[in-house]
């Protein structure tokens, strides 16, 4: 529609000049032909004026066309010397030597000249007026060739104009086709990053829908592990939970019916925990896969002393001593509620295995250009060869000691996700168990 409109204003504009240059060259002519015949315009010896109008003038201005030429020859003001007597004037002269209008004679349009000469008598000089018209078919019919030839060459440099417009749309989408082919043939599993041969300009395009799908496997992934860890971890308490209500169903007295209420709601209890540490596992898979997380500085110390004191009634119903140690201020850039949960489940580690009468102390400090955050115990410890395995999901360090294998899983996780690094080695004086979490970033 855009460029139809701008055609039309186009083909307006040229016939507008069309109309333009078929009257001036026509209005030459006409007053070539005026001048032509006022030259042959003499004082007669009665000292009237008298003409011998030259036909060769209105030869001038036959056509093709077969336009009709009118001139009439006029003495002082009432005085008609030749021509046609009814033919329109255009009016007062006002001293002007030429003047063109447009008329009507006998029913049809005509182009006037006007020249107004003088003869001379060798004593004083008679005014005079030759007007000349002729019928307007010929520059009519020039000026509707002129605008048919320029529509011409510019319906064809449209055409030319849409064909290249084509033919650079159709090689420009080409990649694009390519692209859409190369994604349309894949199985809705394959995700890899895609690597057709495209140019320069769409690579960047290329590029961002390969980094949403390597964004989207992630996803896919981490959600996979969440349904398979589910189904796996939660059919053991369930299954509990179900033989339980069996068993409260069936029971003869009231306190056998409590029993199994006790040990359904225990089952309920640790499905709860399940979920709780599946769901933060889940949480921290799907933003591993999403842009970088936005941070902000924690106070690590405070963190720490909040959170180990939050647990020292735990420790004390597990015959623990649990305490803080705080060797130098500590601030990082992390997320507060991520950070709570890596040192939650370290706590809670320690407390689960070191044993009654242990010493579990959480400590905090800098160290090596960095920050670090310690949980140490003086329990069994664990063996150095099952050390390496802890790091892996549902590994336990002991099979008779409670908790679901997932707790060290998610504090490495989770470290990683603040350029910090787990580290398992013997606590003090070879006993217990230290886990230290080393935040390589620069204090904030």
């Amino acid at each position: 529609m855009a460029t139809l409109a701008i055609g039309v204003a186009a083909l307006a504009d040229t016939y507008s000049e069309a109309v333009k240059t078929a009257t001036t060259v026509s209005d030459r002519v006409l007053a070539g032909s005026a001048l032509a015949i006022a030259d042959r315009v003499v004082v007669a010896e009665d000292g009237t004026l008298d003409v011998d109008v030259p036909y060769v003038a209105l030869e001038m201005l036959t056509s093709a066309a077969q336009d009709r030429v009118f001139y009439r020859v006029e003495g002082p003001p009432g005085h008609f010397i030749t021509g046609y007597e009814t033919l329109p004037s255009v009016g007062d002269m006002a001293g002007r030597s030429a003047v063109y209008a447009d008329a009507e004679f006998r029913g049809e349009p005509i182009r006037l000249a006007a020249l107004e000469r003088s003869a001379s008598t060798g004593v004083s000089s008679v005014p005079f007026v030759v007007t000349v018209a002729e019928t307007t078919i010929a520059r009519r019919q020039l000026a509707e060739t002129l605008l048919l030839r320029s529509a011409i060459r510019l319906g064809l440099t449209i055409l030319a104009a849409a064909g290249i417009v084509w033919l650079a749309v159709v090689v420009s989408l080409g990649p694009l086709t390519r692209l859409s082919e190369a994604i349309g043939a894949r199985s809705p599993d394959d995700l890899q990053p895609i690597d057709p041969v495209v140019p320069r300009e769409i690579r960047r395009l290329v590029d961002t829908v390969n980094g949403f799908m390597v964004r989207l496997k992630a996803a896919l992934d981490a959600l996979r592990r969440f349904n398979g860890n589910a189904s796996h971890q939660l059919r053991t308490p369930l299954a509990i939970v179900r033989t339980q209500l069996a068993l409260a169903a069936r029971a003869q007295d009231l306190e056998e019916a409590k029993m199994a209420a006790a040990r359904a709601d225990a089952a309920v209890a640790h499905a709860e925990r399940i979920l709780a540490q599946l769901l933060l596992l889940a949480k921290i898979d799907a933003a591993g896969s999403e842009m970088p997380p936005r941070l902000s500085p924690v106070d690590l110390s405070r963190l720490a002393q909040e959170l180990t004191a939050e647990h020292v009634p735990r420790a004390g119903q597990a015959g623990i001593d649990l305490g803080f140690e705080e060797e130098a201020p500590a601030t990082l850039l992390a997320e507060p509620i991520l950070l709570g949960e890596l040192l939650r489940n370290l706590v809670e580690n320690a407390l689960a295995y070191a044993g009654p009468g242990a010493e579990v102390t959480v400590r905090v400090g800098q160290a090596e250009g960095g920050v670090f955050l310690d949980v140490e115990d003086n329990g069994p410890g664990i063996a150095p060869e099952r050390l390496a395995s802890l790091r892996q999901r549902f590994v336990r360090g002991s099979e008779e000691a409670p908790g679901l294998g997932l707790g060290l899983s998610i504090v490495e996780e989770i470290a990683a996700r603040f350029s910090g690094r787990l580290s398992l080695n013997p606590g003090s004086h070879g006993q217990g168990l230290r886990a230290r979490v080393l935040f390589a970033s620069p204090p904030a």
